[in-house]
């Protein structure tokens, strides 16, 4: 008998919060893993994992947007998860001095951006963009599931995460800043055996 379906108005809404992978998250696609959720409901959800830099320069994937990569350290590539590694998702954050007021973006810093649009005819000033390829996605009931299994910490994205300039840490530094317990985990080794 098929698991029973959530109603989607009891379903707590996790678009624009940040999922961390718990120390015992042995996927290799996901293994200490910060994935920001761009969507999530009762159809399922989409994220982009924030902190997996590829070795494979922005201008070799999309030349146009190399510069705006460039103003972010590393100004690389980024793996966004398993799910159609060919496909580039972009997260770009708004300049400052021209954006209008009412710009609403996943998070405060960082709106998923149109890439089929030139970087100079976006409808937003760009500061600077995050490239991605592949994102990470949950089926149906299938997120919910791996929340129920404690696979995941869910806590909200803090200014800085998307664009982190050092973001094989931000596993650590996310945990880290939690406080408690959740601090002493930022420390566990990758494996337990060689502690």
């Amino acid at each position: 008998m098929p698991a029973p379906r959530p109603d989607p108005d009891e379903l707590e809404a996790l678009g624009g919060r940040l999922l961390v992978a718990a120390p015992q998250l042995t996927d290799p696609n996901f293994t200490r893993t910060v994935v920001l959720l761009l969507e999530h409901g009762a159809a399922g959800a989409v994220g982009l994992v924030l902190n997996r830099p590829m070795h494979v320069e922005v201008a070799e994937i999309l030349d146009q947007w190399a510069e705006l990569a460039g103003r972010s350290a590393p100004g690389v590539m980024f793996s966004g998860g398993p799910v159609s590694p060919d496909a580039v998702i972009g997260l770009g954050r708004p300049d400052p001095v021209t954006a209008p007021a009412q710009w609403r973006g996943v998070v405060e810093e960082a709106a998923v951006v149109d890439l089929s649009v030139p970087p100079q005819e976006q409808p937003v000033p760009l500061d600077a963009v995050r490239l991605f390829s592949g994102y990470a996605g949950w089926g149906e009931t299938q997120l919910e599931q791996e929340l129920a299994e404690n696979a995941w910490f869910v806590f909200d994205a803090m200014p800085g995460d998307v664009f982190a300039t050092a973001p094989e840490r931000l596993w650590h530094d996310v945990l880290q800043r939690q406080g408690g317990t959740l601090a002493m985990l930022a420390s566990y080794p990758p494996s337990p055996s060689v502690n």
